[in-house]
């Protein structure tokens, strides 16, 4: 059992899975094609995949089977992960994301709120690690594209030291809004 065990995590190590990962699967699809002796189905998997510490990825996985669409995702977004400010345990300011029809707004919230999400944009969240936040979702509510619009949005997060360098300033020089 210890053998299978070591084996197993061997082979994750070699795919590039980090057991520290976080990962939520959001979506799992069944696919039928109709073919000459019937409906073949395939699965098609969407899942994010955090460090729980401001790292977040998401990935896109199909097989024929559940368990390898799912691992096909966790591989991909393990190598699409984006870097996101936290600042105590929320993002440091408003910021809107996009992505086809979904749009989504995240704003900053004050610690003991919790995260207020749906299902597609709690799982990122939950994943980055963000702890206060406020959401809301315009436009789709498909899953898939509302995990995108909110990568999206992530992406667009920066701390006031980063707005500071960009203009050449110093972070106590900027006007308090």
């Amino acid at each position: 059992m210890s053998n299978a065990r070591n084996k197993r995590n061997n082979k994750n190590e070699e795919q590039g899975l980090d057991s520290g990962l976080l990962d939520r699967v959001v979506k799992i699809k069944r696919c039928a094609a109709v073919v000459k002796g019937g409906r073949r189905f395939s699965f098609a998997a969407m899942v994010v995949v955090g460090n729980g510490s401001g790292q977040v990825g998401w990935g896109y996985g199909k097989a024929n089977e559940v368990p390898p669409s799912v691992q096909k995702a966790q591989k991909q977004a393990s190598r699409s992960m984006i870097h996101v400010p936290l600042v105590e345990g929320s993002i440091p300011h408003e910021v809107w994301g996009r992505y086809g029809a979904a749009r989504v707004v995240l704003l900053p919230a004050g610690a003991g709120t919790g995260i207020i999400a749906g299902q597609a944009v709690r799982a990122v969240c939950e994943a980055c690690g963000i702890h206060d936040i406020l959401t809301k979702s315009y436009g789709t509510n498909n899953p898939v594209t509302l995990v995108k619009a909110t990568i999206d949005a992530m992406s667009k997060l920066r701390t006031r030291e980063q707005i500071a360098a960009l203009r050449g300033l110093n972070p106590d020089e900027l006007i308090e809004a």
